[in-house]
């Protein structure tokens, strides 16, 4: 019997923008509700309720030179080193993102070529086998990037994939929007390889589920809070207790069927590599996860975090997390061989996705 192919991480990077942008940064802000009306509360006491709800204190911005496509040849660069392959052996670019290259002085989207191709074009890759294309999906665009990854490296059509996770969310967030603390700017980057193995390894299974009929509108683009501001340009909007309820209901059965798929119990998962949407959400979501299998308590150190100093990078999230994890930047983590690791994302859609996998 001969051995079975399977995908795994054989390098990542990450660029985490250097400028701190601390909730205090907030205090000079004019906040409307989406009736367009001023709010009456302090800011002070607007930020001191949202960090209680989010768990985030600071964010990082990028500097206005940076485009999304720039920050994503950053972690590209650093992916490729740590796999240490030769970038012309790469089968495909996938780049997972929301909103183009868009920058301070225009608004307009900018996706022609795509980013994965104007990466492509940076790291100077001659070979035209290897083929670039974006990929848009909402914040779990980076984990279904890997599922299609995944699929393509199964079927033999693949060897060496390269699948990029970047967002500059600072440029289409609303200043008039509470919400507007919750977004963050950064890169995330894999390599991702066949591997020929008796045993499992790597991605052991992963399921996507779309719901649209009745959640396609719990995240959209629409004008700012503030009348007065609406000079043309459309802002991310979040219907934040909807999307809340609805993560809580979906998100940890499909972890479960996941984990089902890939025969695995819960009591079988070393960690969880969530994204990093909301703290105070993704706590509800694993408490409700070790319900499902009814467990009384969440074990300590399963669940690592980034979401209160580096706040929510859409799509850029879980590989950010993973490259510090991989690196020993992320007190009281590690990952060790053999564990099994759960990757889950939530969001515009609705969409939901999680992945398996064994280091």
């Amino acid at each position: 019997m001969g051995k079975n192919i399977y995908t795994i991480i054989t390098g990542t990077g990450s660029f985490i923008p250097p400028s701190k942008v601390k909730n205090d940064d907030f205090l000079d802000n004019e906040f409307y509700d989406a009736q367009g009306n001023k709010l009456k509360k302090t800011n002070k006491e607007i930020i001191d309720k949202f960090k209680e709800i989010t768990t985030i204190s600071e964010r990082r911005h990028v500097s206005d030179e940076l485009l999304t496509s720039d920050i994503a040849y950053f972690a590209a660069i650093d992916a490729i080193k740590s796999a240490n392959i030769n970038k012309e052996d790469l089968d495909y670019i996938i780049f997972a993102h929301n909103f183009g290259d868009i920058s301070t002085a225009n608004k307009q989207l900018n996706i022609v070529p795509s980013l994965a191709a104007r990466v492509k074009f940076r790291l100077q890759i001659e070979n035209p086998n290897t083929i670039a294309y974006d990929l848009i999906f909402g914040c779990p665009g980076w984990v279904q990037s890997v599922i299609s990854a995944d699929y393509f490296i199964k079927s033999g059509d693949a060897k060496k994939i390269l699948v990029i996770g970047a967002d500059i969310i600072s440029r289409v967030s609303d200043p008039h929007d509470i919400d507007s603390m919750l977004y963050a700017d950064g890169a995330g980057a894999v390599v991702l390889e066949a591997k020929q193995s008796d045993e499992p390894i790597g991605i052991l299974a992963h399921k996507t589920r779309s719901d649209t009929l009745i959640y396609s509108k719990m995240l959209f683009m629409g004008e700012s809070y503030n009348a007065e501001n609406n000079t043309g340009n459309f802002y991310l909007k979040m219907n934040g207790r909807k999307l809340y309820q609805y993560a809580l209901e979906t998100v940890p059965q499909l972890i479960k069927d996941t984990l089902k798929k890939a025969d695995l119990h819960l009591s079988d998962i070393n960690k969880v590599l969530i994204h990093q949407a909301n703290g105070k959400m993704d706590d509800a979501i694993l408490k409700r996860l070790f319900k499902l299998y009814d467990f009384k308590d969440v074990p300590d150190n399963i669940m690592p975090m980034t979401i209160a100093q580096l706040g929510n990078s859409s799509v850029a999230t879980i590989p950010t997390l993973l490259n510090l994890l991989l690196n020993n930047k992320i007190e009281s983590y590690k990952i060790n061989k053999n564990e099994n690791l759960v990757f889950a994302s939530v969001g515009a859609g609705m969409n939901i996705n999680a992945f398996i996998y064994k280091v």
